[in-house]
């Protein structure tokens, strides 16, 4: 039998299993390796594209993100050599360091698990909204803004989960229209 593709009137070639034409610079002898390559890719697409993938993934960066900033604010905090003189003082310059690095380490750390937790949630709770819905809009980012901002929320009492929740869709949804959303609007 040959390996000539099964046509139907105006559609496209259905190809035989293992047949399948091979993109430009492939040859037959490749085959093997490009179909593992391509099933290995379609693994680690589907793995990117889990919840639980994304959402260890905006963790990590809001932790990253979160003691950047603690570090860059920390630098600022012994600018002033009187204050520094006052909580440093009888201190040998080892100890000195010692101690500033180990602030700046707490301050990272604190901060870092802060962004990393506000992260994670949103874009968890995220994921799971876009799941349910099929879509990827921007009522998804607003729902995922509100419930992430209320359960941050929750320990200050109902008005202000709700307060919280309000202000973080807001926020969700200011940042996606300002510097997330660049498709055009879908014409029925």
């Amino acid at each position: 039998m040959s390996a000539l593709p099964i046509r139907f009137p105006g559609g496209t070639p259905i190809w035989a299993p293992g047949k399948e034409p091979l993109p430009l610079g492939i040859s037959e002898e490749e085959r093997a390796q490009w179909e593992q390559m391509k099933k290995w890719e379609s693994y680690t697409q589907m793995a990117m594209e889990s919840c639980v993938a994304k959402t260890v993934l905006a963790g990590g960066a809001g932790f990253g993100i979160g003691a950047f900033f603690s570090l860059m604010s920390a630098s600022f905090a012994y600018e002033d050599p009187y204050l520094r003189q006052q909580t440093q003082a009888g201190l040998k310059p080892h100890q000195k360091a010692r101690e500033v690095f180990r602030e700046m380490g707490k301050g990272m750390w604190s901060s870092g698990k802060g962004f990393g937790k506000v992260g994670a949630l949103f874009a968890g709770i995220e994921c799971v909204i876009e799941g349910y819905r099929a879509k990827n809009d921007i009522y998804n980012s607003v729902s995922a803004g509100f419930v992430a901002g209320g359960v941050l929320a929750r320990n200050s009492g109902p008005k202000a989960a709700i307060g919280g929740g309000l202000a973080f869709a807001a926020f969700s949804a200011a940042i996606d229209l300002l510097f997330l959303r660049r498709e055009t609007a879908e014409e029925d």
